[in-house]
Order: C-alpha cells, then sequence, then structure tokens
C-alpha cells in the first residue's frame, strides 16, 4: 500500500459450491476449515424443474457447514380452485450455494 491516499480494501471472501440432494431431499454445504469465523451468510438456487413446485430452505447453518432441503409439490384441484399439495423430499435436485462472511 502506498502513501499518495490510494487504498484497496481487502476482497470479501466468497465460497460456491454445487451439490445434489439426497432421499431426504437433503444436500450439506462444507465449508473449508477456517473460511468463516461465525454462521455465513448465504444464498440458495435450485435448479428449473420439469414439473411440480419446488422450494428449498436453509435447515441448519453454522460457520463449517450448510444444509438445505427441498421438496417438491405438484398443484391439485379441489372444487374447481388449483391448490398446492403437500411438499415432500425432492431427490436428485441440484442446489447451487454461494456463502460469505457477516
Amino acid at each position: 500500500m502506498g502513501t499518495r491516499g490510494d487504498y484497496t480494501p481487502p476482497a470479501t471472501r466468497l465460497e460456491r459450491q454445487t451439490g445434489v440432494t439426497d432421499a431426504n431431499g437433503r444436500v450439506t454445504f462444507t465449508w473449508p476449515v477456517g473460511a468463516f469465523t461465525a454462521p455465513p451468510v448465504v444464498t440458495h438456487a435450485v435448479e428449473a424443474a420439469a414439473a411440480g413446485v419446488r422450494t428449498a430452505r436453509i435447515i441448519s447453518n453454522t460457520a463449517a457447514a450448510t444444509t438445505v432441503e427441498v421438496l417438491v409439490t405438484t398443484g391439485v384441484t379441489v372444487l374447481g380452485i388449483s391448490v398446492l399439495g403437500p411438499g415432500v423430499a425432492a431427490q436428485g435436485v441440484t442446489v447451487h450455494a454461494h456463502a460469505a462472511p457477516q
């Protein structure tokens, strides 16, 4: 760093991982040792499905790992009204996660 007033802040660490859900609809992303000192801020996305509505949520988040659960549901028509059916574990879904320190 020079003395002319130039300053470049250090880059924020950003971890990226992709995983596939297991039979329980869950995927765990294990972060490199020392990457985070507290649970990171995590964003996630699931790849598009051919059928059904998919929902994803973070069910566990620590400095060491983050677990995402994905459910899938289909529409049901009851008395002429379309509603979503109950969600079930979505196996084999690709999930992308990005994690950054708080």
